[in-house]
């Protein structure tokens, strides 16, 4: 190690030991002045300083004569003072070459005369200096003189030495009176000895009257006795049967009112013998709490049926006598648009008329439960047959077909339910609610309404699915999805007219993945609403990037999830994201498809119609291949209608679907919307389509979905052929 190393790590140990003194650039103390004070005195100087050496500047802690906060280290005679071998003399600072620029030689307060001693840690590490000085020459500085000045430097070190050790103690005060928890200590004899300010206020007494009381003053009258005795027996060294233990007891405030409390004994041994104390909290609110809950503890307030807990005890009862039995576990469907369109009174509402049906149409054997929200579930006792479970499940399916009349609205809402069985499903409370849940979940996927039995796949499926979930929350994160886009042209000429922002995910392991891959997850997670937005945020940056590039403007297609139509601000993101980039809003459109015009309420329908009251265009895609109604096209403000590939795969070969394609393209037509074929990836197929009058398409015939560089480069491309076609 060189020589220069060595003196970095000393003097990085160095300040490491004058930062555990926690005292550099800290106010005056009287200790320190009184010290500088006396050493003016001592040695006739005009002035004294108690100074700590900082890495790049010097702090004067108490100053005597003249008056400084800091000063560059550099430009510090106490630096040179720390590095020398004993106490540093300058007779003249104006005569010695190292300090005859410094501000305070040439400058206020005009020092010519210094000595130094420098304060030295028990370790040896030196933090600073006690020094005098004066503005006259002194020729001559004894011996004697400098060991008194260096005792004073050891005196200076021994208050600092002090100093640290008070700040444990001093800090522990401050955080007493801070703390919420009331804190009293007592002595050997029983007094009171401190109190902090939560005390205080707790028992309503000034300080005063309780320093120095005994604990009478608290402990209600009856219990005084046997506490008296408890205390004396500690007192003469017996055990206390409360220490290291938290009890719950009463005691007395100022105006003689009886509270409960919680307290917490320590009990120690000093050489004043045995000392006590003991942390309280105040547990009046706990206690009406304890009561409200206890009787509340197997109770659904809103509906009257046994909640999830006493769901659950029930369970475990069954299971300790080894019973088999049957659990549901079902939700509603439809029951947030009931919240969302008339509130939650009248939501709660609902379900209060469902409590009240439910045990009705049940057999009295059967326990329901109201776990909370719009999830409820049923205890099947005495069975283990999934036919008799089975049979419940559909009795609780058709208690929905009755419609409810609810405040004076009519609600037809459904239920989706799933069912384990004991003790084959589980063995214990929560795993059979667990598998009634995997099963809950397979039945909603399977379009709602339906009853699905727990079966072992299902759980690996589920982990299988939050475990993409949860990758893809990081891939989100870590920037690692990304937008292709694939081209869409005119079919009779060629010509791009737009583009379609299809998301994918550049995995880390897995490669470049399609939408297939993990869409369905994604579209039943909660971060599908940030993932939506993000692609909307990526598309409009790109439509601005080619831009200013100069590139052709062409309409860009982004899909749009379910969750952005249901968030409410969806109109409002895109508006900003227009001003933003500065783009035009005819070149924008957004696609929908049946998953969120089937909702047909008013909600995702006004959503729609400010976005294109914005000037935005609205695609219907995937049109014709699920449920979505003839008259969506007429409720939703439409301006282009997509063909699924589904159909233009099979148009050659199957005289169905090209019936069905050429009466989509008719539709289009007479609703004056344009038409877009999608997956066409042969002339033939193009042809075809072209004398059904289709105007546009969009597959691999044209282009497959890239990144935005080599859409770049299919830009100068297009516009080379167009210029030659021009000539």
């Amino acid at each position: 190690m060189s020589h220069a190393d060595s003196m970095d790590i000393a003097e990085r140990r160095r300040l490491d030991a004058l930062d555990r003194y926690r005292i550099a650039s800290t106010g005056p103390e009287s200790r320190f002045d009184r010290i500088c004070r006396f050493a003016s005195e001592l040695f006739s100087t005009r002035m004294a300083f108690v100074t700590l050496i900082e890495e790049n500047r010097q702090w004067f802690k108490a100053c005597s004569g003249f008056e400084m906060e800091e000063t560059p280290r550099s430009e510090s005679l106490c630096d040179h003072t720390i590095r020398a071998d004993g106490v540093l003399v300058v007779p003249d600072a104006r005569l010695d070459v190292r300090f005859s620029r410094l501000p305070i030689v040439t400058g206020e307060p005009f020092i010519r005369f210094y000595a130094g001693a420098p304060l030295t840690t028990p370790d040896g590490y030196r933090i600073g200096a006690l020094c005098i000085a004066d503005t006259k020459v002194r020729e001559s500085f004894s011996e004697r003189e400098r060991r008194t000045l260096a005792g004073l430097a050891t005196m200076v070190m021994e208050h600092i030495e002090l100093r640290r050790e008070g700040i444990p103690q001093a800090t522990a005060a401050r955080f007493a009176d801070a703390t919420e928890l009331s804190l009293i200590t007592v002595d050997p004899k029983g007094r009171i000895e401190f109190v902090n300010r939560a005390a205080l206020d707790m028992f309503g007494f000034d300080r005063e009257e309780m320093i120095g009381s005994t604990l009478d003053l608290i402990v209600p009258e009856r219990f005084r006795a046997a506490h008296n005795a408890g205390l004396a027996r500690v007192a003469a060294g017996g055990d206390s049967k409360l220490k290291g233990k938290t009890v719950e007891v009463s005691a007395r405030r100022r105006d003689g009112s009886e509270f409960p409390i919680e307290i917490a004994l320590s009990i120690w041994h000093d050489e004043r013998g045995v000392g006590m104390g003991a942390i309280i909290s105040d547990i009046s609110e706990r206690r009406d709490r304890d009561v409200r809950l206890l009787r509340l503890a197997s109770q659904d307030t809103l509906t009257g049926l046994c909640n999830r807990r006493r769901f659950e005890d029930l369970l475990r009862e069954e299971l300790r006598q080894g019973r088999p039995f049957g659990v549901l576990l079902f939700d509603l469907d439809g029951f947030k648009d009931v919240n969302d369109r008339l509130g939650h009174g009248v939501g709660d509402a609902l379900l209060q008329a469902i409590g009240v049906r439910l045990p009705s149409v049940l057999d009295r054997n059967v326990t329901v439960s109201r776990f909370g929200g719009d999830e409820f579930a049923a205890l099947i006792p005495a069975t283990g047959d999934p036919r008799i479970v089975q049979q419940t499940a559909n009795v609780v399916i058709g208690a929905f077909d009755t419609p409810f009349e609810v405040a004076g609205h009519t609600f037809r809402v459904g239920a989706s339910v799933g069912f384990s069985l004991a003790p084959n499903h589980g063995s214990d409370a929560e795993e059979l609610v667990a598998s009634a849940d995997f099963a809950l979940y397979r039945a909603k996927q399977a379009g709602g309404r339906m009853v699905r039995m727990f079966e072992p796949a299902m759980r690996n499926e589920t982990l299988a699915r939050r475990t993409l979930r949860d990758e893809l929350l990081r891939a989100l994160e870590r920037r690692e999805l990304v937008l292709h886009y694939q081209p869409q042209v005119i079919i009779g000429t060629g010509e791009v007219f737009g583009v379609e922002a299809l998301i994918r995910w550049q995995h880390p392991e897995r490669g470049l993945l399609a939408p297939a891959a993990f869409l369905p997850a994604l579209e039943q997670s909660s971060i599908a609403l940030d993932v939506g937005f993000w692609v909307l945020e990526e598309a409009g940056r790109q439509m601005a990037a080619w831009k200013a590039a100069g590139y052709p403007s062409v309409k860009m297609g982004v899909n749009l999830f379910p969750a952005q139509v249901r968030a409410g601000d969806l109109s409002r993101g895109v508006a900003d994201l227009i001003a933003r980039y500065d783009l035009d809003p005819r070149c924008l459109e957004i696609e929908i498809t049946e998953t969120i015009t089937l909702k047909d309420d008013d909600q995702s329908l006004e959503a729609i119609q400010s976005l294109r009251e914005l000037g935005v265009g609205i695609a219907f895609d995937d049109f014709g291949t699920g449920y979505a109604s003839l008259g969506s096209l007429q409720r939703y403000p439409l301006t282009t209608l997509k063909i699924d590939r589904g159909f233009v795969r099979d148009l050659l070969t199957k005289p169905r679907d090209a019936a069905i394609t050429r009466a989509l393209i008719m539709l289009g037509r007479e609703l004056g919307l344009r038409t877009i074929a999608e997956g066409i990836e042969t002339f033939e197929q193009e042809e075809a389509l072209r004398l059904m009058g289709c105007e546009a398409g969009q597959g691999y015939r044209y282009g497959r979905a890239m990144p935005a560089d080599e859409v770049a480069m299919l830009f100068v491309q297009w516009e080379e052929e167009r210029r030659l076609g021009a000539h």
